[in-house]
């Protein structure tokens, strides 16, 4: 059972180190062919690829530890939202960027840690049910920093994905909020 319940977590970052290897052997060609570019048409299928592709092996292996984590969290204490919950952060994320990102080229699953950060969150307040408002209290003391990563600072570092995967993830706490069952 533990096997199916984490398999879902193993493919997505098996998919990611796949992509990231494939990456690597074509000079970061995929970023530019898939990678998301704001406002450009041509930066439209970056909505959806943009957590499957980073800008180096260290932007992925920094994304990866927190995916395991947050991942873990979320198929253990939220296994019937994990699926719905992140295609909302992904969609909410991706579009956000395009429509209101800095003219760049963003890659990266943060936008996707982000949300599965504020998820965890927004669930333990919006459900008020013991496993969810333990898991928002846990997320909160070991990654409450990241609430720092929506503003604007670090260069090079996509905050408008930090920002709208975070709020992606409000949202869908809000829209798989239920009052009984994990």
């Amino acid at each position: 059972m533990a096997e199916r319940r984490f398999g879902g977590l193993a493919a997505v970052l098996g998919v990611i180190w796949a992509v990231q290897v494939l990456n690597l052997v074509t000079g970061y060609a995929l970023n530019s062919w898939f990678g998301l570019i704001p406002r450009a048409l041509g930066g439209l299928d970056g909505i959806v690829l943009m957590p499957l592709l980073h800008g180096s092996v260290g932007h992925a292996v920094s994304n990866s530890l927190p995916l395991v984590i947050l991942g873990a969290v979320m198929t253990m204490t939220a296994r019937r939202d994990v699926i719905a919950a992140s295609v909302i952060i992904v969609v909410v994320c991706g579009l956000g960027v395009w429509i209101f990102g800095r003219a760049a080229l963003h890659v990266g699953a943060s936008g996707l840690v982000f949300g599965w950060f504020a998820f965890l969150i927004a669930r333990g307040m919006v459900e008020k049910r013991l496993v969810p408002v333990v898991t928002a209290l846990g997320v909160g003391v070991v990654y409450g920093s990241l609430i720092w990563g929506v503003f604007p600072g670090q260069p090079g570092v996509s905050w408008e994905a930090h920002l709208f995967g975070a709020i992606g993830g409000g949202l869908a706490a809000i829209a798989r909020r239920r009052s009984a069952g994990i």
